[in-house]
Parts: structure tokens; sequence; C-alpha cells
């Protein structure tokens, strides 16, 4: 299949996914149980950690030795560090709210709460989006192996949007049992998606600038894993069902691993 369709189906579908999830609100007026949360956020953290592994880090790993063969080490290690360190920058500075913990972050503000959570969501979307561009960037660059690399960009894609549809849902719900109308949560919670098709094209563009790749798939695993283990999985764990949250994790790691070796 042609490098440039699998883009477009990857960077489609992962904001189709989010605005799936957002349309939830139509059909359930209340959030979820603690047991349903957890293990929908277990899995959802299962398939980000592993889609970090497989298709970003293992990547970054190859083309570093190709392009920094005495210094191979250098941009997997360093970029995956700087990628958690923005994100952990971005949690400082922009005002955000995380509805499953009540905890607000950031500097002060005085933006509603269904406004910061819209924030927190949409700043997270963001190295999500990145990571499949850069992943299609690197398909589209062509080579002896440009077939497997249009199948890992696609599996990652896959990946990122089967936990995108709880995060949209995670966002419109909310809002709607805080008292927004249900098309007004509705376009909150797709619009939160909309910054990843939007980033992915930054990345796919910045993807052709081959010695710079190792960096760029680095940055987005570091950013991603923050993601995980700062918000999914601590959240993943609440009101007594941890352990439904430790398996639907295990579960979700290995639909992951099953998708790059699959396809």
């Amino acid at each position: 299949m042609n490098p440039t369709i699998i883009s477009v189906i990857s960077l489609g579908i992962i904001f189709l996914a989010t605005t799936i999830g957002s349309s939830f609100v139509y059909f359930f007026r209340h959030g979820l149980s603690d047991k349903t949360s957890n293990m929908i956020l277990g899995f959802a953290g299962g398939i980000m950690i592993a889609a970090s592994f497989f298709g970003l880090i293992l990547p970054s790993i190859e083309e570093s030795n190709t392009y920094f063969p005495d210094f191979a080490w250098l941009a997997p290690i360093a970029g995956f560090l700087i990628g958690g360190a923005l994100l952990w920058l971005l949690d400082k500075v922009v005002p955000h709210f995380h509805q499953n913990t009540g905890v607000e972050e950031g500097m002060p503000s005085s933006i509603s709460k269904n406004l910061k959570f819209f924030l927190a969501v949409t700043m997270h979307n963001i190295p999500e989006g990145l990571s499949v561009g850069f992943a299609c960037g690197l398909a589209m660059r062509g080579g002896e192996n440009q077939a497997a690399l249009m199948w890992a960009a696609l599996s990652l894609a896959i990946g990122i949007a089967i936990q995108n549809i709880p995060e949209g849902a995670a966002v419109s719900i909310p809002m709607f049992s805080d008292g927004l109308s249900k098309h007004k949560s509705f376009l909150f919670g797709a619009a939160s998606g909309f910054v990843e098709p939007l980033f992915g094209l930054i990345g796919l563009f910045l993807a052709q600038l081959a010695f710079i790749t190792p960096w760029l798939l680095a940055i987005s695993a570091g950013a991603m894993i923050y993601v995980t283990l700062d918000e999914l999985l601590p959240e993943s764990r609440k009101g007594g069902y941890e352990h439904y949250g430790l398996w639907s994790f295990m579960l979700g790691f290995v639909v992951m691993m099953a998708l790059e070796i699959l396809l």
C-alpha cells in the first residue's frame, strides 16, 4: 500500500477515535464506575507503554545506529529523558485539572475546571499525534524495509486510536455531568483530539530530516511514557479495584504487541 495512504489513514483514525469516544455523551448520562474506569485506564496505559517501546524506542535505536554509529546510545537515552522533561514542564506551566483525582496543576488561573480538564487532555494528546507523524514520516522516506515501517506506523496509530476512544468519553461525559449541554460536551471532547492530526502533520514533515529522526522518536516515547506513569496508571488503581487496572494494563500491552507482530 502507498505510504501516503497509510499516513492519511493513521492520522485520520486517531482523531476519529477521539470523536467516537466523545459521542458517548449522547448515550451515557453519568460517569463510569471505579471498576470500569480502572479497566479502561489500565488498558490504555498498557497500549501506551507498548506503543512507546515497539513503535518509538526500538526504531529510535535502529535509526541512531544508522546515522550515529559511534554514539548510538545518545539519541535514544537523552531524547527519552528530554521528552519526559518537556511534559513535566508543561504540567508545571499550563493550568489544567485532573478529573479523576481532582488535582489542579500548572500556574494559577481563573478559568473553569472544565476548561482546565480540556487543556489537560489536549496537552497530553500532542505527543501522541507527534509520535504517529514521526512513524509515518519514517515510512514515507522509503528504503528496503519501507513495507515494515508502514505497518509499524499503522499499528502504532491503531493502538493510540483504541485508547483515544475512552479518552474522548472521559472529556465529554464529565463536562455534561457538570452542566454543559450534550452538544457542547461532545464538541469539547472531539476538539481535544484535533491536536493529534495537527501535530501528526508537523511530525510527518520533521521526520523527513533523517538525522534528527532518532531524537524525535525518543522524545515522543519519553513524553508518552511520562503521561502514562503520571496519569493513566495511578488513576487506574481507584476504589479497591487495583487488580482490574493491573490486568487490563497487561492485556493492553499484549494487544499492542500483537498488532506489532501481525501487521
